[in-house]
């Protein structure tokens, strides 16, 4: 296989944003910070500490970052045995691996968190390889996920398109030289996944396999 469709996981495959959102409030909540949902929601998608980061600022007591993180963790592990795959995910992923695209998943997620997240896409014998977070050293809005990815595929930028669903999918994508795909299903608007690199933009996975000869990924 000469190209690649790398594609993020959380809110792009599975239907996880808005439990992240409620389990990192609650960790937040615990630790007697008040952060708003909304604010929350704009943040997932980066990895955890930058996350905190992102929410709390550089001049946060940076001690209580892992506790957070554990957290949030734990909170989350209540649903990994029922992560819901968005419609058609299977399809998808199937259909361009018959179409002779590598399929690559690129996540910030690890360990019990992303076998539960493979279990609901349920489309093993489909997906070439995935870069999760032990991996890389910086994760996205840097492009070493995405690049990672593409090492693994072995498949230059130029014969690869990125599927995510938040501006630093986008960003990711566009840094580490690839088409990037975004999909409305994590909640972010369209402008805001154009405006951070987006070429064409989905409703969601099944939005995009109806569409998939015109697209990107044709």
């Amino acid at each position: 296989m000469d190209r690649a469709a790398v594609f993020d996981v959380d809110g792009t495959l599975v239907d996880t944003n808005h439990l992240h959102v409620t389990t990192w409030w609650e960790a937040f909540r615990q630790a007697e910070h008040r952060v708003p949902m909304h604010a929350i929601h704009r943040a997932v998608g980066l990895g955890s500490t930058d996350l905190i980061a992102h929410l709390l600022g550089e001049d946060r007591d940076k001690e209580q970052d892992s506790r957070l993180s554990a957290a949030h963790t734990a909170l989350y592990a209540q649903y990994l045995d029922r992560l819901p795959a968005l419609q058609n995910v299977g399809r998808l992923l199937r259909r361009l691996h018959r179409n002779g695209w590598a399929v690559v998943l690129a996540t910030s997620a690890s360990g019990p968190e992303l076998s539960a997240l493979r279990r609901a896409i349920d489309a093993d014998e489909a997906i070439a390889a995935t870069a999760s977070s032990d991996d890389v050293e910086e994760g996205k809005p840097a492009p070493e996920p995405v690049a990672h990815a593409l090492e693994l595929a072995g498949v230059p930028a130029e014969r690869a398109v990125f599927v995510g669903d938040t501006v630093w999918d986008m960003r990711a994508g566009s840094r580490a030289g690839v088409r990037c795909v975004g999909v409305l299903c994590g909640g972010i608007p369209r402008a805001d996944l154009e405006q951070a690199g987006a070429g064409a933009v989905y409703d969601d996975p099944a939005h995009l396999l109806a569409r998939l000869t015109d697209s990107p990924l044709a």
